[in-house]
């Protein structure tokens, strides 16, 4: 039986992913192709894919998005997979064009909220 999986934005996500689809129409298609990508491989299989951080059963990953409009992948993707619960936590969105790396602060305030 396969699993299945939760998928959940949280309000800053909603933000940066509304902002963005306003200017790439095609993002709510290629979020839904990003979700069985990683359905089939939870924290990704190749260089696209980087694991900031483990921590109490949750792994947090930097991803490459690939955004039709775009025609490349200069947009990045953070989200958080629990191991246990099977489910994604949608944290950052961003276009490599505006902003050069991850908010780290946002990911140690949400690392600190498990706490």
């Amino acid at each position: 039986m396969p699993t299945i999986y939760n998928y959940v934005a949280l309000p800053q996500f909603t933000k940066d992913f509304t902002g963005l689809a306003k200017r790439y129409r095609s993002l709510p298609d290629d979020l839904d192709n990003f979700k069985k990508i990683l359905a089939v491989e939870p924290t990704g299989n190749s260089k696209h894919f980087h694991v900031l951080a483990r921590e109490q059963g949750r792994v947090v990953v930097k991803a490459r998005f690939f955004c039709r409009y775009l025609k490349g992948a200069s947009l990045r993707i953070i989200y958080v997979y629990s191991e246990k619960s099977h489910s994604f936590e949608f944290l950052e969105l961003y276009f490599k064009g505006d902003k050069p790396n991850e908010d780290k602060a946002r990911i140690v305030q949400y690392l600190k909220s498990l706490q």
